[in-house]
Parts: C-alpha cells; sequence; structure tokens
C-alpha cells in the first residue's frame, strides 16, 4: 500500500510538471509574439513621427498649415 502511494504520488509530480512546462512554453510562445507587435509598432510610430516632423518642417518652409493641423 506504502509502494502505491509513493508511484501514485510521483505520477501526479510528474504531471505537474509537465502541465506547467508545457504552460511555460505557450507563454514563451505569447511572449515572443508580443515582442513582435511591440517591435513593429515601434517601427511605424518612429517612421510616423519622422513624416510628421517633415511635413511640419515643409509648411514652415512654405508658411502654410501642416496637414496634420488642419484635423
Amino acid at each position: 500500500m506504502k509502494n502505491i502511494l509513493f508511484i501514485a504520488t510521483l505520477a501526479i509530480a510528474l504531471g505537474l510538471i509537465l502541465f506547467l512546462y508545457q504552460r511555460l512554453l505557450s507563454t514563451e510562445a505569447a511572449l515572443k509574439t508580443a515582442e513582435q507587435h511591440f517591435a513593429a509598432c515601434q517601427q511605424v510610430t518612429f517612421q510616423l513621427q519622422a513624416q510628421l516632423s517633415a511635413d511640419e518642417k515643409s509648411a514652415a518652409a512654405h508658411s502654410t498649415t501642416a496637414p496634420s493641423v488642419l484635423r
């Protein structure tokens, strides 16, 4: 009886370890995807800021209102 209880405890522990390992792998994959999305958003933000800055410089040079200000 003592051996059966020990084996059952080991089986439960192994199952829990495998479950947590699977959760860790899926969390790491989700984190990698989120980091890729964040990097893409940062790049788009940088491009939009550069475009806005160029629009504002152009508008200042021509003494007109920048398209971004018209909204």
